[in-house]
């Protein structure tokens, strides 16, 4: 079976980005997804399809198709004294309410008066290569398509 649209795909993958390894499941489960839910970066779902299970491939994914190009509009100053009584420090992650509603930002740097915070994914901008082995692939069932994931044995094990 070949993967395409509505296929639970089962694969185990390893990305990096300039030689550097981000993420791995090799050491773990293997990742499971509905192809064309958009649960992965449309590059990979793009590339996985037509594969089938037993495959292994590498696909070079442009920083368009992955997480988009850095926005630097995305990057701003804020007042220290917005954060209350919580210690800021850079590295740390918050969700906060924008023009264009929740959004993730990371800190990138703190003084006495400002937090610079940074709204852009921390991958956007780089281009990705995936190393992939396709596991499995199968029908994704009523429930599945229903709930938007996938099932394990006995169902999904919480309620909807």
């Amino acid at each position: 079976m070949q993967v395409a649209q509505d296929k639970v795909v089962v694969m185990h993958y390893s990305v990096h980005a300039q030689d550097t390894l981000l993420d791995s499941s090799l050491d773990g489960e293997p990742l499971q997804i509905i192809c064309g839910h958009k649960q992965l970066i449309d590059g990979l779902e793009e590339a996985l399809m037509g594969h089938s299970a037993g495959e292994t491939f590498s696909v070079e994914v442009e920083s368009d198709k992955a997480y988009g190009p850095r926005n630097e509009n995305l990057m701003q100053a804020v007042p220290k004294d917005m954060f209350g009584d919580n210690e800021v420090k850079q590295g740390m992650q918050f969700r906060a309410t924008t023009d264009e509603g929740e959004q993730s930002v990371i800190v990138l740097d703190v003084t006495d008066e400002e937090v610079i915070v940074d709204g852009n994914h921390p991958l956007a901008g780089m281009d990705l290569t995936f190393d992939v082995e396709i596991v499995e692939v199968r029908d994704a069932t009523a429930d599945e398509l229903s709930h938007g994931h996938v099932h394990g044995p006995g169902g999904c094990g919480h309620n909807h």
